[in-house]
């Protein structure tokens, strides 16, 4: 979340020149404005018209910026010659000089700065986390029609996350071509003046393009374009770390709580993560050598590892229980979270003034990590679950991948507990206190604009809520539309092995 900020924030900082953190503040206020207001719905509806608007508007600036370079050949060619004028007597070649490998995706197993083992199977645990288990995704997948309309949303998310290459590294790369004394500085000094930054400036390389580049109205799109998207980010995570507050932990403070005692502590919630961000965005701003992207990819292989491992091994491995998880869980982020600050202790240094934090905490890549660390979780979830006491089939029926066809009725874990933890009752006030007047024009004002207004929708019966429950527990597809969706995930993987390949 801090990053999404930090990100709006540079924009904002380039085109208006505003300060970081007003940038900051103006980002949220305006986002927070319709998170609390529509809730999910309308973070969903808004992230589908702006994902059209990002698209059409990133497809125009890479059209620019490949014409101003003289198109792909020329930008290969320049690309290695982008070096800044300012380069110092002590510092070393390597340090403002394009990598030879920067056209490849795979780079040395050693020497690369995103080694190709580290690339293939570290970024796949983070993906698995991110993909599978973040709320934000789920969420989505959770509100979906069907199964169908599940899988399909998936694939059509997969293509989008083909086209990053072309409409933002590449203009990225082109902005050092136009601009390497801002976008590739390396002395402290000039990169301080010129984004605020001692440790390197390439944060600002895609919002220097647009504002430098484009005609006054593009300019325009392409910011809104840009602010969209980090906003499209930013709902996203406001409403699902909202969700999982009230749903996870309040209810478990207080069981009895009212509907709108929930809305309201899910709001104040939501402002006390956007507080605890603004405070982490120095942080960001000077870690890992100023590359937000990298800043991004370190804290995820510290911290999700874990959680991939639990999720992997609770689907494929039924052997797995509650006793192994949990102490598989603590463990591995405990390890996770005495790298992370470790580092930030120390700080991630630069090229040019390197950190002194020992060889063993962080001699080793953060991809590289972040396979150990999925590693050492799976071994003691296993090991741990294998010395206590396995769960029953008869509690695992749909629920692991060996039982997943199974017609048998599932029984749940400590049913009792399960349904007073799960279903909480909920009191309304409102119900307990005498009728009172209807509430002014200004209070009902407040309330609709909150989403704290009364509901008034009809109580179901109870055969009406076993239907209702029916639908959203059915899983069977339409045999046409599950063949179109399998077959778009295949082209999809094959689309990606050609990429891989040709870029390679």
């Amino acid at each position: 979340m801090t990053a999404d900020m930090f990100s709006g924030a540079i924009f904002i900082n380039q085109a208006l020149g505003l300060n970081i953190y007003l940038a900051v503040i103006l980002l949220l206020s305006i986002t927070a404005l319709y998170t609390v207001t529509g809730g999910l719905a309308a973070v969903i509806y808004t992230d589908t018209l702006q994902t059209i608007i990002m698209v059409v508007g990133s497809f125009i600036l890479m059209g620019y910026a490949f014409n101003e370079v003289g198109g792909y050949e020329n930008f290969q060619t320049r690309y290695m010659e982008a070096i800044p004028t300012l380069t110092g007597v002590n510092i070393s070649e390597s340090c403002y000089t394009p990598r030879p490998d920067s056209f490849h995706i795979f780079r040395d197993a050693v020497t690369g700065d995103l080694p190709w083992p580290g690339l293939v199977f570290g970024l796949t645990v983070q993906a698995t986390w991110y993909w599978c288990t973040d709320q934000v995704i789920v969420q989505r997948c959770l509100s979906a029609k069907n199964l169908s309309h599940v899988k399909a949303g998936c694939i059509l998310c997969g293509y989008l996350k083909l086209l990053p290459m072309f409409l933002m590294v590449f203009p990225g790369m082109i902005s050092r071509i136009l601009y390497p004394d801002e976008v590739a500085c390396v002395e402290p000094e000039e990169c301080l003046r010129y984004c605020g930054a001692s440790v390197g400036c390439t944060n600002i390389a895609y919002p220097k393009l647009v504002v430098d580049l484009m005609p006054n109205g593009l300019r325009g799109l392409m910011l809104s374009v840009m602010m969209a998207s980090l906003m499209s980010s930013l709902t996203s995570i406001f409403n699902s770390a909202s969700t999982l507050f009230t749903m996870d932990i309040y209810t478990k403070i207080r069981s009895s709580s009212s509907e709108k005692e929930l809305m309201i502590a899910g709001r104040v919630f939501i402002l006390v993560l956007i507080g605890v961000s603004i405070a982490w965005i120095p942080v960001v701003q000077s870690a890992q050598s100023g590359q937000l992207f990298d800043y991004i990819q370190s804290i995820t292989s510290y911290l999700t590892p874990p959680i991939a491992a639990t999720f992997m091994l609770a689907i494929f491995c039924k052997r797995v229980n509650e006793p192994g998880v949990f102490y598989g869980l603590t463990i591995g982020l405990a390890i996770g979270l005495t790298r992370m600050i470790s580092e930030f202790a120390y700080g991630t240094g630069s090229c040019v003034t390197p950190t002194n934090c020992p060889e063993i905490i962080c001699g080793v890549h953060y991809l590289y990590f972040s396979i150990i660390l999925f590693c050492i979780s799976c071994l003691l979830i296993v090991s741990i679950s294998l010395m206590t006491k396995p769960i029953d089939d008869k509690h695992l029926h749909r629920l692991c991948w060996q039982l997943r066809n199974s017609t048998e009725e599932r029984v749940d874990l400590e049913l009792d507990n399960w349904k007073e933890d799960q279903e909480p009752t909920y009191v309304d006030i409102d119900d307990k206190r005498e009728p009172t007047e209807e509430p002014g024009c200004c209070k009902k004002a407040v309330l609709s604009f909150c989403g704290l207004e009364k509901s008034t929708a009809p109580k179901l019966s109870a055969e009406e809520q076993a239907e209702l429950q029916r639908q959203l527990t059915d899983t069977s597809e339409k045999p046409m539309w599950r063949n179109v969706v399998n077959a778009n995930a295949i082209i999809l993987l094959c689309v990606c092995v050609f990429l891989h390949g040709f870029y390679g």
